[in-house]
């Protein structure tokens, strides 16, 4: 029995048709299955990859930690330096309010500690989340995921929850004293990468300081570099409560974290003691892998070439097959007349050598998040595979 087999039989499935291609090696932007095909590839494990697979100061890392010591204790109890490097690293690149750091497994479980830490900071219950909005698949992630197809074959799920319109004026109208916190992505990846108006997003962040909300912001997905700056919440010169944090941030190994002042944080250590606790979180594997990935990120200009690849995605996605490409530096939603349209050309763009994907809220548009390290020649080859595809 092959390992394809193997994975339909063993292996938990998450649809009934994955891609199920045997990828056997990974470098760079590209990837290699079980009968030595490559791949150009612009998913990036959906914005995990930023810094391109393995990453040759990343894999070092990994290595050295290795040979330091792995699991040791559930998480907060010792001091281990890689947690503790990182935390800093990452503060120090963070608007001086955002200093403590809580690391996790993963983007859903960052998400799950900062529903808690706004409950017990404002003692309040409500919660406001928007529309077409995506946090993850756990049960709290999913009570504020903005689309009741995912939600409604698993209630109850958490009441108080208010679901609004993205960028709309009715929505922050709606915050109150009663609101113990806005959950919102400074970029809607998941509807196919919607960005908000500057002004909603400062009149979202004075409403909230207003009544004592608790502003927080996902960037799961637009982290570390992914629209061109640092952090998307910078594009709109506001500052978040709490901020969150995965995907991007192991490197490509599993991480995530919320990010708060300590001041607030300090609230999930005391009544109750271990408010918020987890075995696994911030590994120090993990946590030496980001640190590296993240180094890389300022020290090459990976970030600051993020516009000019942009542009020339834009520049060469032309065909009147495509409704609109809509994009925050290289987070981008290739927009058709449906679904499958876009799932013919996707298959047709798999088939020839280019890896990419649907949106779960846009299943009409194809996903391009390549890792930052794409090359113009790598953009240019991709983008010919595309517009073959479309023609096709």
């Amino acid at each position: 029995m092959n390992q394809r087999e193997l994975f339909f039989r063993h292996v938990a499935q998450t649809s009934t048709a994955p891609l199920a291609l045997e990828i056997v090696k990974a470098a760079g932007s590209r990837l290699w299955d079980a009968d030595g095909k490559e791949y150009i590839d612009l998913i990036a494990g959906i914005s995990v990859c930023n810094v391109g697979h393995r990453h040759p100061r990343v894999v070092k890392a990994i290595k050295k930690q290795l040979d330091e010591y792995l699991h040791l204790l559930v998480y907060g109890e010792l001091v281990q330096s890689p947690q503790v490097q990182y935390a800093k690293l990452i503060t120090n690149h963070l608007p001086g309010s955002l200093n403590s750091v809580f690391f996790t497994n993963s983007g859903a479980e960052a998400v799950e500690g900062a529903m808690k830490l706004a409950k017990r900071t404002t003692g309040r219950t409500q919660i406001i989340a928007f529309k077409q909005s995506y946090h993850g698949s756990t049960q709290g992630a999913l009570s504020i995921i903005g689309d009741e197809y995912w939600r409604q074959a698993f209630r109850p799920l958490l009441p108080d929850v208010w679901h609004l319109d993205h960028g709309s004026m009715e929505a922050i109208e709606a915050i109150t004293e009663r609101t113990a916190c806005v959950i919102a992505e400074p970029v809607q990846a998941e509807r196919g990468v919607f960005t908000p108006a500057k002004a909603w997003m400062q009149a979202l962040r004075k409403k909230c300081t207003a009544t004592g909300t608790l502003l927080i912001l996902d960037e799961i997905q637009t982290g570390f570099g992914r629209t061109g700056t640092l952090w998307a919440f910078e594009q709109f010169n506001i500052t978040p409560d709490v901020l969150l944090l995965g995907k991007a941030l192991g490197g490509g190994m599993p991480l995530g974290a919320f990010i708060a002042n300590q001041s607030v944080m300090g609230h999930l250590a005391d009544n109750p003691v271990l408010g918020h606790i987890t075995t696994f979180g911030g590994h120090p594997v993990c946590c030496a892998a980001g640190l590296a990935a993240l180094k890389v990120l300022l020290k090459e200009t990976l970030v600051q070439e993020v516009q000019q690849k942009e542009a020339l995605f834009l520049k060469l996605l032309k065909h009147p097959a495509i409704k609109e490409v809509r994009s925050n530096g290289l987070m981008m939603a290739v927009e058709f007349d449906s679904y499958d349209t876009n799932k013919r050309i996707i298959d047709a763009c798999i088939a020839n050598g280019v890896l990419t994907d649907w949106f779960l809220f846009a299943p009409q548009c194809m996903r391009i998040v390549p890792p930052l390290t794409i090359s113009p020649k790598e953009i240019k080859r991709a983008c010919k595979v595309i517009i073959a595809a479309i023609s096709g």
